[in-house]
């Protein structure tokens, strides 16, 4: 009976604390899991986590397509400008995400940071994929 009481007396008392029981059960969901669930439509984003979703899938695009390019071109190029390539894309890397912190700086702390960041490296690295293209055009 003591058993049957304490476990009412604790239904009660979770029951009034109005808190969903997984949070009770000391689980969270896992937000990741949570995201397969919906489906994400960067064609109509609706919220600003979709939204910021949306831009760093974009930027990621436009890092594999700046990627394949780079290494179209460096597979043509002889040794001292292949080098030269190397270090030129090393300068621009840092030069692209330093200018796209401080472009994000205007934002910080706020929730469109992030999309702000990623539009800038995705904007960013467009422009210097279509460098390396030029390059590709006119190397031997």
């Amino acid at each position: 009976m003591r058993q049957l009481l304490l476990v009412f007396s604790s239904i009660l008392t979770l029951s009034s604390l109005n808190t969903p029981a997984m949070a009770i059960a000391g689980t969270t969901p896992d937000l990741s899991e949570m995201r397969l669930v919906q489906k994400l439509n960067c064609n109509n984003p609706q919220t600003q986590a979709a939204i910021n979703e949306c831009t760093k899938l974009s930027y990621q695009n436009a890092d594999k397509k700046l990627n394949q390019v780079y290494q179209q071109l460096i597979s043509t190029l002889e040794r001292p400008r292949k080098q030269k390539l190397i270090a030129t894309q090393l300068a621009w890397i840092k030069f692209r995400d330093t200018n796209c912190e401080f472009e994000r700086s205007r934002y910080e702390g706020g929730s469109i940071a992030s999309s702000i960041y990623s539009g800038c490296l995705e904007k960013t690295t467009k422009l210097r994929t279509q460098q390396l293209q030029e390059y590709l055009k006119t190397d031997p």
